[in-house]
């Protein structure tokens, strides 16, 4: 298969167990970047991006039960691990002439990249994580608690499913919900919101998948992540706002004892730094990228 786009830059991919939604921006004659979106996002979450990365052809996918993508069937509790399996089936649908130069995942997306490429580290040149580091991890004495809540959880879902579609008069009603829940500019509030929503006979309403608003149902210990994460092969970017998560800049020492190559950027921003701050955040991709012999920082 090759990638082409229409004028909207959308294109879809056609995986063995479901279909995703993208955008491409640039040409095919410029090497790939594959950009993983967040938690609730979409692929226009990288508008910004696109338009300073002009060296790049980015490919920005929608998640399953995200933007435009199909949502998992079923009604099953959902688990990040199948998002693993949703980027190596898609690395492999990829054409060999557009096989991508390096991953770009933020927040979920930067945490399913940094699984997949400690696991796989033959299938990714080099990885680029914005508000990022690792799978989440919690005690082991929490794991009987989680799976409870998420099945009671889950319970209530099947048990409102018919009726839990909250529709709002227009768009604006819920782009600034997201912007007082998260504090993110309204600007970006309108990029992401907008994707995620559908239109009814009464207003707009949320297309997202409601399963992804569900606790997972088991997270992993810490020493299961540090076994997995543990001597990190792919040459990487870590990019930190100066105010996006404190706990990511914590983990910091953690993350220099778990990649062997890795270079660190704190820029100023938020959780969504890569849409506020769009131009030093592509500066400092494309220069980590360009650079042939990057060291530890």
């Amino acid at each position: 298969m090759s990638l082409f786009c229409d004028q909207a830059n959308e294109i879809s991919i056609q995986l063995p167990h479901i279909k995703l939604t993208a955008k491409l921006w640039g040409t095919q004659d410029k090497p790939l970047i594959l950009a993983l979106h967040g938690w609730l996002d979409n692929a226009d979450s990288f508008l910004p991006l696109s338009q300073h990365l002009s060296n790049y052809q980015i490919l920005a996918i929608d998640w399953p039960g995200h933007g435009f993508s199909e949502h998992r069937p079923g009604h099953y509790p959902l688990h990040w691990i199948d998002y693993l399996y949703d980027l190596d089936a898609l690395l492999l649908a990829l054409p060999e002439h557009q096989q991508p130069v390096a991953i770009l995942g933020h927040s979920m997306g930067g945490i399913i990249a940094s699984a997949y490429t400690a696991a796989f580290p033959n299938k990714v040149d080099k990885l680029i994580l914005i508000e990022a580091l690792s799978p989440l991890y919690e005690k082991e004495s929490k794991a009987k608690q989680r799976l409870n809540n998420s099945f009671e959880a889950h319970q209530r879902y099947l048990q409102s499913k018919q009726n839990d579609t909250n529709v709002y008069r227009d768009i604006s009603v819920a782009v600034n919900a997201r912007h007082k829940l998260t504090a993110l500019d309204v600007a970006w509030c309108e990029i992401i919101t907008e994707r995620n929503m559908k239109k009814v006979d009464s207003g707009v309403c949320w297309r997202s998948d409601p399963r992804l608003k569900l606790d997972s149902p088991l997270r992993q210990a810490y020493s299961q992540v540090d076994a997995l994460m543990h001597a990190h092969e792919v040459e990487t970017l870590i990019i930190c706002g100066q105010q996006g998560f404190s706990q990511l800049r914590s983990a910091i020492p953690t993350a220099k004892r778990w990649f062997n190559r890795l270079e660190l950027k704190e820029l100023a921003g938020d959780h969504h730094l890569h849409m506020g701050n769009a131009a030093e955040v592509s500066f400092a991709i494309d220069h980590f990228l360009s650079d042939k012999d990057n060291k530890r920082d």
